[in-house]
């Protein structure tokens, strides 16, 4: 088996999503310790655009698909092909919506097991070695594939993206997805109207919860968001109650997130919502309640109501940034 790296990278019009940057920074220290080299494999227009970002976090070689990058289908064919042939080391792809839709097809594909939502990936007596949170966080599983292809998928802020420019060469690649017997068509990609920063992917997140007693409070966490420049969460009360879109719910049932700083109002804590954050890098709790789990892994903790603690807060911010 070649020693050699392969990565899935995202992009939007060529620009190319942080966390591929993520794992493009993963597979360069994994491809160092075995001696090969990173590849990345972009779908769609702007390939060449995106060439040029890869090649500053040390992919040596770019292949290019003509594939639309939403169709799963087709692009998990022409990516099992391409692996085929290649036998890496190991495959890794972000931990996203696209990289988790990919992911488990590949493997399907190939006949391979997926290491999903690792937090680190190293190398350990010759062999790649995943680690990834299980049973909601409590315990961290350790999973290798020896003699076979490595399939992972990496969290986002797992691991910090760091440039290495290396010289880089593109080719483009033969699509092998049949038009027809996919099981789905993409039909239309639709845009958000409202531009949003990605929750998943966001570098501070701001989440709310019960303790904010409405939706009408929920400027609160807004204003914050705003002032960090960081994107909103909620607990899974919050949602279930028709205060914020699922779209934004932190949890074992909603999505999970790994940013440098997370900002916890009103949550107490509950194990379903610490599954999905906590492997943040610093969190902060505010809440009423001194007894509150969320302050067990919390690295500070504001004791006080938020309806004064926050505003305060968010003044304190501003007027930092204003002075920086």
């Amino acid at each position: 088996m070649a020693a050699d790296i392969l990565v899935y990278a995202e992009h939007k019009n060529g620009s190319v999503k942080r966390p591929s940057l993520e794992a493009a920074t993963a597979a360069r220290r994994l491809a160092a310790a075995l001696g090969g080299k990173v590849s990345a494999v972009v779908a769609g227009p702007g390939a060449s655009d995106a060439a040029g970002a890869l090649a500053k976090y040390g992919v040596s070689r770019v292949l290019t698909l003509d594939v639309d990058p939403h169709d799963a289908n087709a692009l998990a064919v022409s990516l099992a092909d391409l692996v085929g042939k290649s036998s890496p080391a190991a495959v890794i792809l972000s931990h996203g919506t696209r990289g988790r839709d990919i992911g488990p097809r590949l493997a399907g594909a190939l006949g391979l097991p997926l290491a999903s939502d690792c937090t680190a990936l190293e190398v350990d007596g010759g062999a790649i070695v995943a680690r990834r949170p299980e049973f909601a966080g409590k315990a961290i599983a350790t999973v290798s594939s020896p003699g076979a292809t490595m399939l992972a998928t990496l969290r986002p802020n797992a691991v910090p993206a760091e440039e290495a420019p290396v010289e880089t060469a593109t080719e483009a690649c033969p699509v092998v997805a049949p038009s027809h017997g996919l099981g789905a068509v993409l039909k239309e990609v639709l845009e958000a109207a409202e531009k949003k920063i990605e929750l998943s992917e966001a570098g501070v997140v701001v989440s709310g919860g019960r303790g904010l007693k409405g939706p009408e409070n929920w400027h609160l966490v807004e204003e914050l968001a705003s002032a960090l420049g960081a994107a909103t969460g909620a607990s899974r009360a919050v949602c279930d109650a028709g205060w914020r879109p699922h779209t934004e719910q932190v949890g074992q049932t909603g999505k999970t997130v790994a940013p440098q700083l997370y900002v916890a109002i009103g949550i107490s804590g509950a194990i379903q919502h610490l599954a999905g954050m906590r492997t943040s890098r610093y969190i902060v709790a505010i809440n009423k309640d001194p007894e509150a789990p969320i302050f067990k892994v919390a690295d500070y903790g504001i004791v006080g109501d938020a309806f004064e603690v926050v505003p305060r807060l968010t003044e304190a911010v501003k007027a930092a940034k204003a002075h920086a």
